[in-house]
């Protein structure tokens, strides 16, 4: 349909079917029966002004949206389709690693591929748009939704995103029918609430909004993302759905979205529990002066909306008229029932082989004292704990994806390790002091122990937010025990967010943190753990070494009395008493099978230009029998700056195969872009002056050059 008939089509919509097209509600509305009932008859929705819907979210199958499409279209006026929304966060049915594991790989190469495949299953089931990716900065491990975050730094949260949107859209929606549309989210600051407690207040400076948590929603605007959602959280004092300044100035005329702005769940309603609106009339009517357009599941646009007196016609219009863009935009007038396959051809095995292709590049080898690993199949070797055959793998928005599909770790060491015992006690009914005694036989019996440890689904992701990050004092106690009787313990780690290791880690030998690796997870860990895989994952959160060192970032800022080597012992510095300053494991760590040494660097030059960008070679040595991925990082230092600033800032990285017992060289440029920052009138330039660059396999071990930016007049 062409842009002036979309016009034309708004010109003859009522009052009522354009409020419509701006809410949204889930499948349970349309009830086959034709009875009116459940959170229909809440809200007092005659089937009427059901037939004036906008959008569905959360249905399962094609059937159903095959269903709900097509008696929706023999009971609309205008016959406009409804658009079919939903959580599509790490795959589908067949489930990928959670999105923090896929930013281990540091890759947005794979990002971009996880999120093709999400939409190759989901377009078949009749989804259009994927809540996805979420975008938020995050530094909190207490807040559950970590889980779906790219970690703590802007710069790759950036680049991550740039891959799920392209993966999810693809070049052309309407010809690429096995393609969604994107919502990225949430807009903007969610990853700030106080406490790590979701749905808690943000109190952000400008400076921070616009340096760290702005750029990765700007990289989605500028891969052509369709949606953006609002967050539940205030900023400036005013909740995201009815910030005006934030959607109309910022989003749409300084970052330039054109696409459409919808709320979270049910977050216009919350505004009265927020108390910054009366009733449901005025938080409808404010969200929409706002710029917000399709109200997710609250009554406040269908029921209230045309009561709003002064409701501009034209802005009315201009957010149909979005709706109904991305609606063409996917075809939908010429295709309804887009991208659900008359006879599907199976491609669950090719989805599973991928999934675990994406799980083997997000593990992190955070321990491997004494070479412990890899594994030998000559070895005895013993797999305990509540993880051990556990298919609570998926994480907390495998929504639809099937637990008993899984291969848990046990199924996938069953074939590689001809001397492995399992024990995980499998709801047997043993008392603690048995289990414990049982466990320790094995213990004494084998060369190597595998604790298969970590956290539950429903304890990550939204809604689950954590006082205490640490592992249950069973699990702690647990390893204590096991390590007492046999020194060569690994930890094999499930979680959807950064762990306080500090209590377990003295007594480990390895540790490999593996997430939640989806639906092939057991069959990765195994390949890994026994060596067909290298491990190549780094941390994109750091580790704490307690809780109260939270929020925590490697971008730490300068202070006027910082801690340093020689003054570890004075009082009157910025330090904990009790604890180093130092996270347990920093962002950008990871180690390999192989052994990496970065040999050293050459530059271009001592200067940068505008006109003469800087090049960095850097030579990286692998010393051991062992080809393996070196993750090569280069920060930069600002030496002197306008406003405080972080002590060092992740600008790239690059990814190098190395060979065993040879070299490979990386190239670096530098850029004024990578030197721009915020100022304290929120423009982003960068400072004449002197610069350090940091080189390293992580964020803290690194080697280090200086460089001046100038004119190229000078």
């Amino acid at each position: 349909m062409k842009e002036q008939e979309l016009k034309k089509l708004v010109e003859d919509m009522t009052l009522a079917e354009k409020i419509g097209q701006l809410v949204q509600v889930t499948p349970d509305f349309f009830d086959q029966s034709g009875e009116i009932t459940g959170p229909a008859a809440e809200w007092q929705l005659p089937q009427d002004k059901l037939f004036q819907i906008g959008s569905v979210l959360g249905t399962h199958t094609a059937e159903q949206v095959y269903t709900i499409q097509k008696m929706y279209l023999e009971n609309s006026r205008l016959n406009i389709p409804l658009l079919f929304m939903a959580d599509v966060i790490h795959g589908y049915e067949t489930i990928f690693p959670i999105p923090l594991a896929l930013a281990s790989s540091f890759s947005s190469e794979l990002t971009e591929e996880v999120a093709r495949l999400s939409a190759l299953e989901a377009t078949r089931a009749g989804v259009h748009v994927t809540f996805s990716p979420m975008a938020d900065h995050v530094m909190d491990a207490r807040w559950g939704r970590v889980l779906e975050s790219n970690g703590e730094d802007p710069t790759l949260s950036a680049e991550l995103t740039r891959g799920y949107v392209r993966g999810y859209q693809g070049t052309d929606l309407e010809k690429e029918t096995e393609r969604l549309a994107a919502c990225v989210k949430h807009f903007v600051g969610y990853g700030a609430v106080q406490s790590g407690r979701d749905y808690n207040h943000v109190d952000l400076s400008a400076i921070e909004l616009y340096q760290n948590y702005l750029p990765a929603f700007q990289a989605a605007i500028d891969e052509g993302v369709k949606l953006v959602m609002t967050s539940f959280n205030p900023i400036n004092g005013q909740l995201m759905s009815v910030n005006q300044s934030l959607i109309k100035e910022t989003l749409r005329q300084e970052m330039g979205f054109e696409g459409v702005v919808i709320s979270d769940w049910n977050a216009l309603e919350e505004l009265l529990a927020h108390r910054v609106a009366a009733d449901k009339y005025q938080a409808a009517s404010e969200a929409f002066q706002a710029g917000t357009d399709i109200d997710m599941m609250s009554d406040c646009y269908i029921n209230h909306l045309s009561e709003f007196s002064e409701l501009d016609r034209q802005e009315l219009d201009g957010a149909v008229l979005r709706v109904l863009t991305l609606k063409n935009e996917l075809g939908l007038f010429e295709n309804p029932f887009r991208g659900i396959p008359k006879t599907p051809d199976s491609i669950e095995q090719m989805l599973r082989n991928a999934t675990k292709d994406a799980a083997l590049k997000s593990f992190v080898l955070l321990k491997n004292e004494d070479d412990i690993l890899p594994l030998q199949k000559t070895q005895q070797i013993a797999l305990l704990g509540p993880k051990a055959a556990s298919k609570d793998i998926l994480g907390a928005w495998s929504w639809i994806g099937k637990t008993e599909h899984a291969v848990s770790l046990a199924e996938g060491l069953s074939s590689g390790l001809p001397h492995l015992t399992v024990w995980d006690n499998d709801g047997r009914t043993v008392d603690i002091a048995e289990a414990y005694q049982k466990m320790k036989d094995l213990a004494h019996k084998n060369d190597v122990i595998l604790l298969a440890l970590g956290e539950a689904s429903e304890e990550t992701g939204e809604a689950a937010s954590k006082a205490e990050i640490q592992l249950s004092e069973a699990q702690i106690e647990l390893v204590k025990e096991i390590s007492a009787v046999n020194e060569n313990v690994v930890v094999v780690l499930f979680n959807g967010r950064p762990l306080d290791l500090t209590a377990i880690e003295p007594y480990t030998k390895g540790i490999l943190e593996v997430w939640f690796p989806g639906s092939e997870g057991g069959t990765a860990i195994a390949e890994t753990l026994m060596g067909e895989h290298n491990p190549e994952g780094k941390l994109p959160m750091s580790f704490p070494r307690a809780v109260g060192q939270l929020p925590l970032s490697y971008q730490a800022y300068s202070t006027g009395r910082p801690l340093t080597e020689k003054n570890q012992n004075e009082k009157y510095v910025s330090k904990y008493m009790d604890i180093g300053n130092d996270p347990l494991y920093p962002f950008g760590y990871g180690l390999s099978y192989s052994d990496f040494s970065i040999d050293g660097f050459e530059q271009s030059a001592k200067i940068l230009t505008e006109n003469q960008p800087l090049t960095i070679q850097v030579v990286i040595r692998n010393t051991s029998k062992r080809a393996g991925v070196a993750t090569v990082q280069l920060y930069v230092e600002d030496v002197v700056t306008k406003v405080v600033r972080p002590i060092k800032e992740l600008k790239q990285w690059e990814k190098v195969t190395i060979e065993a017992e040879t070299t490979e060289k990386c190239t670096f440029t530098l850029s004024v872009d990578d030197l721009a920052y915020v100022h304290k009138e929120l423009a982003c330039y960068p400072d004449y002056g002197q610069f350090r660059f940091h080189i390293g396999l992580d964020s803290q071990q690194t080697i280090d050059g200086q460089f001046d930016y100038v004119s190229d007049e000078e």
